[in-house]
């Protein structure tokens, strides 16, 4: 995704700057792989939802890829970190406005402390190698704007899509044909409006690599989609944002034990603030779940 927004194509050094023909071609995929799904394994295709309620979740999901893929062009490498390892805290306030679920101080904390420590793991490397693709690029206030634009659209999509699963008790492919659907149209649309249609299409067929970049993201992009609607339909939208936010840091440090790279003094600190916060966090919810447990088992011999 970065490669396409962000490094230029051909002699004359173009851009990619149509984010969201990117939408549409990750959703059309998407559609049509979910649909063959449904298709060949014999389930309805009836909605198992009102449709307005799939386009809901289909609009938050195209301007949370909007503003993520418009961010690139304006924003830091810091900015860009900050904005993936906050994912936790706008789930829990969708969660708490539209599911009515209560969180505590505890869980804010938590929240925070993953947060921080995610970041200050990524942002704070041993090696003093930059990525090319971060080198004189500054944050603008629209840049800003856009990441927590998408910020909060992202919390909206995956806590609407867990009320969906829990309301309707809809099928994973289900959802996902609907949703992106929906999203096909809609993108489509503004894509017509805008003029940029063409234009996208264009540049794909003057610059090959550029399309096989775009093929190459929308395949991941669709392989992605039925592992986040699993995981939200089993764990929940707050699991989803803890693996996501988690995932980056995980990630690196497999890569440094591969490759024998050495973690900064900072690293070990954000790592144990990290996997501490993770570790305190299921400690105290086995903690909370043993005297009910042990209730159930009383009332049960008392019973008989």
């Amino acid at each position: 995704m970065e490669k396409i927004m962000r490094v230029p194509y051909g002699e004359n050094k173009e851009y990619f700057k149509y984010s969201l023909f990117l939408v549409f071609c990750n959703r059309i995929l998407t559609s049509a792989v979910s649909g063959a799904i449904m298709l060949a394994s014999k389930k309805s295709l009836d909605p198992a939802a009102p449709i307005y309620k799939y386009c809901g979740v289909s609009i938050s999901n195209i301007l949370t890829t909007t503003c993520q893929y418009e961010a690139l062009k304006y924003v830091s490498f810091p900015v860009q970190t900050l904005a993936k390892c906050a994912k936790m805290i706008p789930v829990m306030v969708w969660s708490t406005l539209i599911m009515q679920k209560r969180y505590n101080g505890k869980d804010y904390l938590f929240a925070v402390l993953v947060t921080v420590g995610c970041s200050l793991f990524i942002l704070y490397p041993a090696s003093t190698d930059i990525s090319p693709y971060n080198t004189e690029r500054e944050s603008t206030v629209w840049g800003v704007l856009l990441m927590i634009g998408y910020l909060g659209f992202d919390g909206f999509t995956s806590t609407f899509q867990d009320k969906l699963f829990k309301g309707y008790d809809m099928e994973i492919h289900n959802q996902i044909f609907y949703t992106t659907t929906c999203s096909c149209l809609l993108s489509l649309t503004g894509l017509i409006v805008q003029g940029h249609l063409i234009s996208a299409v264009d540049f794909m067929f003057r610059h090959q690599d550029c399309f096989y970049d775009v093929a190459i993201l929308s395949t991941v992009a669709t392989a992605s989609q039925f592992f986040i609607s699993y995981t939200i339909r089993t764990f929940g939208a707050l699991t989803f944002a803890t693996i996501m936010t988690t995932r980056q840091l995980v990630s690196i440090l497999l890569s440094c034990a591969w490759f024998s790279h050495p973690l900064s003094w900072i690293q070990w600190i954000g790592a144990a603030v990290v996997f501490g916060a993770l570790y305190t966090k299921s400690f105290f919810k086995s903690k909370r779940r043993k005297p009910w447990n042990g209730l159930d088992a009383n009332s049960a011999s008392n019973n008989s």
